[in-house]
């Protein structure tokens, strides 16, 4: 399972946005775009997704930009994913039919496995804040192979 450039972007841009506007200014898209390597007109695709959402407010003209709708600390990681219409499946079951990923509409001997994941990573997701990105409040990487 990957993650599509929209959803990792598009936290990234509000992760980037959030630890500007602690001061209460503006941000431009131009800003964020330099320092994340982003493309603007990309950004201005999510970021007309992320307003849509309720996530950013943005003020336009001279000195205009955006700025977060509500605090960091109340921004879930899956608010931003869902807003810019991420989707998370480790299945490749159809989700909006429920038909199984066999020819015959039978789920796989696997599905419960990976839709398992799908829910620890969707349950992940919306545990992680902005504010606990920006903190580095956020769980240590996994120990593979690591004693218990």
């Amino acid at each position: 399972m990957e993650l599509s450039t929209r959803g990792r972007y598009a936290v990234m841009a509000m992760v980037d946005l959030a630890e500007q506007t602690c001061t209460g200014n503006l941000v431009t898209l131009a800003q964020i775009a330099e320092r994340q390597e982003i493309s603007q007109s990309y950004l201005e695709q999510l970021f007309g997704r992320l307003r849509k959402a309720g996530l950013v407010t943005a003020t336009r003209g001279p000195g205009g930009g955006y700025r977060l709708a509500r605090q960091a600390k109340e921004i879930a990681v899956s608010d931003i994913m869902r807003a810019v219409d991420e989707k998370l499946r480790a299945t490749r079951c159809s989700a909006e039919t429920r038909a199984g990923c066999l020819l015959d509409n039978k789920r796989c001997a696997t599905h419960d496995l990976w839709e398992g994941l799908t829910q620890h990573i969707a349950h992940f997701f919306g545990s992680v804040t902005l504010a606990d990105v920006i903190d580095r409040q956020i769980a240590g990487p996994l120990r593979v192979g690591a004693a218990a």
